[in-house]
């Protein structure tokens, strides 16, 4: 569906009840919303969740800046002279979408999830709109801090790679290979889930000049240090220890920024956003922490119950898929907003976010 928000026209999707708890999950560098399986969607929304995915701009059905190509090279130079680079947009333009989105739904405020590019996205939603955000969950990304490690060399050319040619096997295949470069070895690698994803995204949006101006945008937009510094919403921070594209260290940033935040460094996660194919999880697959600057020591929240009406939900797609709360893995998140967090395993592939009692 279209909808008009922040002067832009932008497609997005929504499942659940209109006066469901809202969930406004943002997609990655180049990726677009059905980048979430529809599956997971689903679930959620059968949990009573009201849960919105969009496309950023210039990618998928969302408007796109078409002939505008930013150099590289210029932004680097304004950059370093301390001028502000010529960029169609940044970061916090795309944050106003997503806040603009909500507007125009009608939603007061939102559970803001974002991965990579879309956690970056996500806290600048929470920083610029801090009454549009009832919480801040930043998966797989980092406060941009210039003090923090790059990507791998391997795993940035991947990112940056092109395919020999934009004809639809040529492009999973060149997608495959770069994902391989930056996946866990931890687990087997699902090519042909992969492939199948890929493809599906390839025939809905092939758009690869929209990459260049959102990369843009990425290094046109300020470091977000010492402003989540004095972020007062509760947030949770997801990250994996074999991520080579934002290494872990980006993730034990942005909790160690944000004070009060939860963090959960998941052993052998990845950007693939894979998970081990297993009914069952340990403390030991996940290091956790509460860093709180004003209490200067580890916290652990206390589980609050779901409600009926969600548990039910949950119980009658217990059957269907494997999920795991992370209770069991002994510590929970958003103590303050009485949320608890699921992971949910399809095959190889996880999407992890939480629910709200």
């Amino acid at each position: 569906m279209k909808i008009r928000a922040n002067g832009i026209e932008i497609e997005y999707d929504e499942r659940g009840p209109k006066e469901g708890t809202p969930l406004l999950m943002i997609q990655g560098f180049g990726s677009q919303m059905t980048s979430w399986p529809i599956e997971f969607f689903n679930m959620l929304a059968d949990a009573g969740m009201r849960v919105i995915r969009f496309d950023n701009r210039d990618v998928g059905l969302t408007q796109k800046w078409t002939g505008i190509f930013p150099k590289v090279q210029e932004i680097q130079q304004a950059l370093k002279s301390g001028r502000k680079p010529d960029v169609p947009y940044t970061l916090a333009d795309m944050a106003s979408d997503a806040a603009g989105l909500l507007d125009v739904l009608g939603i007061e405020s939102a559970h803001i999830a974002g991965a990579s590019m879309g956690g970056m996205i996500a806290q600048l939603v929470a920083l610029d709109h801090p009454e549009k955000t009832r919480s801040l969950i930043s998966i797989f990304s980092t406060t941009s801090d210039p003090s923090l490690p790059r990507s791998t060399p391997e795993a940035q050319a991947a990112l940056m790679a092109r395919p020999e040619s934009n004809e639809r096997d040529a492009v999973i295949a060149h997608s495959l290979k770069g994902r391989r470069a930056y996946a866990s070895t931890k687990w087997p690698f699902d090519e042909k889930r992969l492939a199948e994803l890929i493809g599906r995204s390839y025939d809905r949006s092939f758009y690869p000049e929209g990459t260049l101006r959102q990369w843009a945008a990425i290094m046109a937009s300020p470091p977000r240090t010492e402003r989540l510094k004095a972020l007062k919403v509760p947030a949770l921070v997801l990250h994996g220890s074999s991520d080579t594209l934002i290494p872990p260290a980006a993730g034990r940033h942005t909790a160690q920024t944000i004070a009060g935040s939860e963090h959960h460094e998941i052993e052998g996660w990845d950007m693939t956003f894979r998970w081990k194919s297993s009914p069952s999880c340990t403390t030991s697959s996940c290091r956790s922490s509460s860093v709180s600057k004003r209490a200067g020591r580890n916290r652990r929240p206390k589980m609050k119950t779901p409600p009926r009406q969600n548990r039910a939900g949950l119980e009658s797609r217990e059957r269907q898929a494997d999920y795991l709360i992370l209770p069991s893995l002994n510590s929970t998140c958003l103590r303050r907003t009485g949320s608890y967090f699921l992971i949910l395993n399809f095959s190889v592939m996880v999407r992890v976010f939480f629910f709200v009692t």
